[in-house]
């Protein structure tokens, strides 16, 4: 089953998502990639966690569209961070629908299974490194650090959904 059936957007014949992860109280990155969504007119936003506290999430209320999330492995206020998101940050992983594909959302991947989860597409972050991979008929996706902190590069995802292509931005 899964948590959230976005059929509303199902009606956009091309949808792109932003993907985000990994911002870690970086403010200047974190409205850097608000604009660049917003520019870009991304369709939804999905951040694979690590806000880190709930003051790094406001950014996303200037997002021109909607957003949900995961919780991370450094997310420490997890009650401030619901209540500033209005409830859209949740524990995950979160499974989502949308144009019929089915989307998992979680932060690590290691702690999922990934031969028992029933989707074509897994969004995650936690380790730092931008990937766009294949593992059967998964499609694996992680932006990367938003924050920049380890890497030196601050880096998100467009996404269209449509025609399963991922593109990594550095930002």
């Amino acid at each position: 089953m899964f948590d959230l059936s976005l059929d509303f957007l199902n009606l956009l014949n091309k949808m792109r998502i932003g993907i985000l992860a990994d911002t870690h109280d970086n403010l200047p990155k974190t409205k850097a990639a608000v604009r660049f969504f917003n520019q870009r007119r991304v369709d939804y936003v999905m951040h694979a966690g690590d806000y880190v506290a709930p003051f790094a999430a406001v950014c996303l209320e200037d997002l021109s569209c909607d957003f949900c999330g995961v919780f991370g492995n450094n997310d420490g206020e997890k009650k401030g961070l619901k209540k500033i998101s209005r409830g859209r940050i949740k524990q995950g992983p979160l499974r989502i629908e949308l144009q019929n594909k089915r989307i998992v959302l979680v932060h690590d991947i290691n702690t999922i299974d990934l031969k028992n989860e029933k989707c074509e597409i897994i969004i995650f972050g936690h380790t730092h490194k931008p990937e766009i991979s294949k593992k059967g008929n998964l499609l694996l996706v992680n932006p990367g650090e938003c924050a920049g902190w380890l890497s030196d590069c601050s880096s998100v995802v467009i996404f269209d959904l449509e025609n399963l292509l991922a593109e990594i931005s550095y930002i």
